[in-house]
């Protein structure tokens, strides 16, 4: 039996936590909201553990975005500074949290009933050695 396709927002979720998986984020979530939100489809949340790393997250995502699907976001608000940085692409919005704010926010449990995508980030590639 196989798979089903993904739809394009979730094509676009995955492709924003790979995004964010490839700039070391940390415990990414993938909440789908299809059947249960009006205004998106996923939500990808996701930690840094500095200001620059919110912000090479964000760039990495963006760039993803734009070169796979040839559009850019939406809309976007926070700075790495705020400690909390929301990127909306429509069918997905993704919030890149500082780990600090992540969990005092707790975006997760305000959607807690909504089911998650499983995402294993890929591992990183060994070493070579000589």
């Amino acid at each position: 039996m196989s798979k089903p396709v993904p739809s394009e927002s979730e094509r676009l979720a995955i492709a924003c936590a790979e995004a964010a998986a490839d700039k070391k984020a940390e415990d990414i979530q993938i909440i789908d909201l299809r059947g249960i939100s009006d205004f998106t489809d996923f939500f990808i949340v996701c930690s840094g553990l500095s200001d620059p790393q919110l912000k090479a997250i964000a760039s990495g995502i963006r760039a993803r975005v734009r070169e796979e699907f040839g559009h850019g976001a939406y809309s976007e608000d926070g700075a790495p500074t705020s400690r909390w940085v929301v990127i909306d692409f429509a069918q997905v919005i993704v919030h890149v949290f500082h780990q600090e704010a992540r969990s005092f926010y707790l975006l997760e449990d305000l959607w807690g009933d909504a089911p998650r995508i499983p995402f294993v980030p890929a591992p990183a590639p060994a070493a070579t050695q000589r």
